[in-house]
């Protein structure tokens, strides 16, 4: 089975039979293809003797989301794979267990996280998840920190750089988010009723001016090694609980990419809130609990950050007096700037979300997508100046504010 082919689901079965952990020569095994990404197959296999289930990924040779005329790297299974392992290395308990891979299938073997749910289904449905915020602040400081020049040596750094070079997925990125949305492009994707907005963007010098400057940073800031598409569609929850999956897009760049589309999915999904929620009082306590929960993202990762730096940091010129604080002030300017440019995309791009494209009437559905782009502006044009996760929240309602009036 080792040549590349797609899996069928009586294949992903026989293969699931094969490994020595966790069915037994009794199970009755049973699959489902779950994947509703646009770049993979995932089968569901469970025992229906018992509890025990895996997940099996494998990775197609082209975007589904198109076809086979956007072909794309096998290799990106690999990274996909290492990246888990060096997360869990460094976050136990916070990305699914591997199990099993086979690089010749593009496949990856791992643990099966239907007890949680997809984040962006569950903060569309209301729920609440007060341990969010701490659990990714730890998940991003660790994984940011540890592998900088900051936390691990330099020359080793620079050989994992090597492993991770992953230049389809980057384009992916490179064209999706800094390009496409700036100009007329086959790809782009949005209602005519905002054809007004689409056409401000591709127009606007001094926006393009600060997508240029992102871009540039996404390009040759090789940082840390990031998820890469870290949003809310890529995270499994409860309310006690935090998963993160899906790192196939993972290189070396700058830190704030990671962060900014955390909060960036965040404010896309406060930019929706009026389309589903009717009564003011509860409108207003959800969108108070939104923003509260961007403020702690941004404050937990910047504090356990800092205190890795203190008793972790390996680069000894790194401790001159004054340079942990200019550091995490690139970092949160970064993150700023790159949250505006994913909320931007993901109106007039290729890819929407959720939160806002299932809002039914056509009138709150515009107005989402018109908020959504005025934060995303605003954090875009603002973020070489932003000094405080406060002065961010401000620009996100100084930008509603404009909108109403």
């Amino acid at each position: 089975m080792s040549q590349y082919h797609p899996l069928t689901p009586q294949e992903a079965i026989e293969l699931a039979r094969t490994l020595p952990d966790p069915f037994t020569a009794d199970s009755n095994l049973e699959c489902r293809e779950i994947g509703d990404g646009n770049l993979n197959l995932v089968f569901h296999i469970t025992d229906q003797n018992s509890d025990k289930s895996i997940i099996i990924k494998q990775a197609l040779p082209y975007a589904k989301v198109v076809g086979e005329s956007w072909p794309l790297s096998l290799v990106r299974a690999r990274i996909e794979r290492e990246i888990l392992q060096e997360e869990y290395r460094l976050c136990p308990g916070m990305v699914p267990e591997v199990y099993h891979y086979d690089d010749d299938l593009a496949l990856t073997v791992m643990e099966d996280l239907s007890d949680h749910v997809i984040m962006r289904k569950g903060l569309i449905e209301g729920t609440s998840y007060p341990l969010f915020a701490q659990h990714i602040g730890e998940f991003m400081a660790r994984t940011l920190f540890f592998t900088s020049d900051l936390g691990m040596n330099q020359q080793l750094k620079k050989e994992k750089q090597g492993r991770f070079i992953n230049p389809d997925q980057c384009k992916i990125t490179e064209d999706l988010i800094f390009d496409e949305p700036y100009r007329i492009a086959e790809k782009n994707n949005y209602e005519p009723s905002i054809e007004d907005e689409a056409e401000a963007l591709r127009t606007d010098g001094e926006l393009h001016l600060e997508v240029a400057l992102l871009r540039e940073k996404f390009l040759t800031h090789g940082e840390a090694l990031l998820h890469g598409d870290l949003h809310t569609g890529s995270i499994f929850v409860t309310p006690e609980s935090t998963k993160v999956i899906d790192p196939e897009f993972a290189y070396y760049g700058p830190m704030g990419f990671d962060i900014g589309a955390v909060i960036a999915n965040l404010l896309l999904n406060y930019a929706s809130l009026p389309g589903s929620i009717k009564d003011s009082q509860a409108l207003q306590e959800r969108e108070a609990l939104l923003l509260d929960m961007v403020r702690d993202v941004w404050t937990e990762f910047e504090s356990r950050f800092r205190a890795l730096w203190v008793n972790d940091l390996i680069d000894p010129m790194a401790k001159a007096p004054g340079y942990q604080d200019h550091y995490v002030q690139k970092v949160f300017r970064d993150t700023a700037g790159f949250a505006g440019a994913k909320m931007v995309r993901r109106i007039v791009g290729l890819a929407h979300v959720a939160d806002i494209d299932t809002i039914e009437d056509a009138i709150e559905r515009e107005r989402a997508q018109r908020k959504a782009l005025a934060i995303g502006k605003a954090l875009i044009k603002s973020n070489r100046r932003l000094n405080t996760i406060g002065e961010l929240l401000d620009t996100v309602s100084t930008a509603v504010s404009a909108l109403k009036s």
